[in-house]
């Protein structure tokens, strides 16, 4: 008969770790007595972080004096105490190749359901000063799972645990635990996991992600059940000469170079919405700048386009619409980027403001080139007609699609400027004015623009009743960070690091604009890129997560420890990863 050995509560503290500042809950202590289990927690404990632990699902972590035999073994410890784990239940028995998603268990008076395996942080590796116990407790199948409290109630140590209802599927939490993480993800097993009832939906949309991934036709690499849902690998490696066919001037501050290879071969067709690199060479004894821009013509395997806004503190933009000349050679990666049109038959919304327009543009083009029978809306927002750039381009495309509405709004006209003709409403796009041209709510909505165009529109349309997996986005710059538990520091843009310059080689971040050396003091390209404070995402900081997957754009990487599951082809992890030799990456 299993038993519960110890009750373990603790509340929120702040740490200091690494130079940060750190909310965290994960120590906890043992409680003579009982306590009430309630709904959400223990009285007594609580959650330093809601967004990745805790809540209804979440409720209680269970860990098994088994594992921690085991790992005092594994690790040459004998320091351990209950709670090490962070768990507010210590048993004795409860395997997790034994229990199953879905049973029920009785404790004291309290009835729980298991709901699914613990999702790993780089916290437990601070609470046991070991930085690599995320990735250990994973890839030694012993992660511990949660309860979801059914039946409010008391517990105390020494209290009996019976297990009163099996799971549907018999899946037990080592089962569902590698399904996620290591590699293979068969397509029963994913469907038999769906079927329960019980798990947690987070888990329920990994699992469906990664179902979709094994019956579409897209990228067979990576895990998109953990990181950004990958595109297919690029076309080519690193960079490759493109030579300047035409240069057009959009509007007042956006030109658009057409390109084709310098040696004859065919390119490959970005899909409508990718996105390329560019290395520019304004000055030949100067490092080169890096940028992002999205294609914004047709999808073509003879010639790619780019558009580009002239920023008033815009180096790259300045030399392009200066400097780039007709018959000029730029550098250019193949095409990236899981921001693309997905193939179906309902409506689509294509929602954008500023040089925004570039990537759903392309999206454009496709649907007419496709002569798409889809309901299709072309909602743009733009200062003044001197920055509406593709007018005439996009009216075009519209009239030859069926089932099409376009809607223009400026959010300062000039005096010249016509309503009806060059723009139908003044203002600034939002939910209202969705709702009042009767865009439907069951669309695909793919959103570019600047940052408060995203961070309003998909909360607004959340909001509106759009379900999240038909909000798509685009952001152009750096991306939002994620550095769960941190606390919150002033705002930093991207700078060298402080102390010597390293000798080692070149690391350059994309969309930062940094170049940077490799030096001694970092372990990981993570670390280098928090030294530049350039935005980064990670959880576990040890291979599991991949919340910190990233674009590889060139050159090649190794890694310190081996991720569980590798990135997508042409992709990085960055928390585990060094250089080898130059590199740029994504961020």
């Amino acid at each position: 008969m299993a038993h519960l050995l110890s009750l373990n509560v603790g509340l929120p503290r702040d740490i200091a770790w690494q130079g940060k500042t750190v909310h965290t809950a994960i120590w906890k202590e043992p409680v003579q007595g009982r306590r009430t289990v309630r709904r959400l927690n223990i009285d007594g404990d609580g959650q330093g972080d809601l967004a990745g632990h805790g809540g209804e699902q979440r409720a209680v972590f269970i860990y098994q004096i088994e594992s921690y035999r085991y790992w005092q073994s594994q690790l040459g410890r004998t320091d351990f105490e209950y709670g090490e784990f962070g768990e507010n239940f210590t048993v004795d028995g409860l395997s997790d190749d034994e229990v199953c998603i879905g049973d029920h268990y009785r404790i004291g008076s309290a009835l729980f359901e298991v709901t699914q395996p613990r999702v790993t942080c780089y916290r437990i590796g601070i609470r046991m000063n070991a930085p690599q116990m995320p990735a250990l407790l994973v890839s030694h199948g012993r992660p511990g799972f949660y309860f979801r409290v059914l039946e409010e109630g008391e517990v105390g140590a020494g209290d009996e645990i019976v297990r009163v209802a099996q799971g549907p599927e018999s899946m037990t939490v080592s089962e569902v635990n590698a399904l996620l993480y290591k590699p293979g993800h068969p397509a029963d097993r994913l469907e038999r996991a769906l079927r329960i009832p019980a798990l947690s939906p987070g888990w329920r949309g990994s699992f469906t992600a990664l179902l979709e991934r094994t019956q579409g036709a897209g990228a067979t690499t990576g895990n998109p059940g953990l990181g950004p849902v990958a595109g297919p690998p690029p076309a080519w490696v690193g960079f490759r000469p493109l030579r300047v066919l035409e240069k057009t001037s959009e509007s007042g501050s956006v030109t658009s170079l057409l390109l084709e290879p310098t040696d004859g071969q065919r390119l490959t067709a970005g899909l409508p919405g990718q996105f390329v690199v560019l290395r520019l060479r304004p000055t030949p004894d100067a490092p080169p700048l890096l940028r992002s821009y999205s294609l914004s013509g047709e999808p073509s395997d003879a010639r790619y386009r780019v558009s580009v806004k002239r920023n008033a503190d815009g180096v790259a933009g300045a030399y392009i619409a200066d400097g780039v000349r007709v018959g000029d050679i730029i550098e250019m990666t193949a095409p990236r980027g899981s921001f693309t049109l997905k193939p179906g038959d309902g409506p689509v919304v294509l929602l954008s403001a500023g040089i925004g327009a570039t990537p759903v543009l392309a999206m454009l083009h496709a649907l007419a080139a496709g002569k798409s029978l889809r309901e299709i809306w072309w909602i743009h927002g733009a200062r003044d007609h001197g920055e509406h750039s593709f007018a005439e381009e996009v009216r075009a495309r519209l009239k030859a699609l069926p089932h099409s509405h376009g809607h223009i709004r400026y959010s300062s006209p000039g005096p010249g400027d016509r309503p009806a003709v060059d723009f139908d409403a003044p203002g600034r796009l939002g939910v209202a004015a969705l709702e009042e041209l009767g865009v439907p709510r069951n669309a695909d909505f793919y959103l570019c623009g600047p940052a408060t165009f995203m961070t309003d529109l998909p909360a607004g349309l959340a909001g509106w009743g759009v379900t999240a997996d038909r909000i798509h986005t685009e952001t152009f710059g750096a991306g939002p960070s994620l550095t769960p538990g941190v606390a919150s520091t002033p705002h930093k843009p991207p700078h060298l690091p402080d102390g010597p310059a390293g000798a080692g080689p070149l690391v350059s971040f994309a969309r930062s604009g940094l170049n940077v050396r490799w030096g001694a003091p970092f372990q990981s390209l993570l670390e280098l890129a928090e030294a530049c404070d350039v935005a980064v995402r990670w959880s576990c900081r040890t291979g599991v997560c991949h919340n910190c997957e990233t674009a590889l754009v060139a050159g090649a990487v190794g890694y310190q420890l081996d991720p569980v599951e590798p990135p997508a082809d042409g992709n990085v992890l960055i928390c585990c990863s060094q250089p080898q030799g130059d590199i740029v990456i994504d961020l």
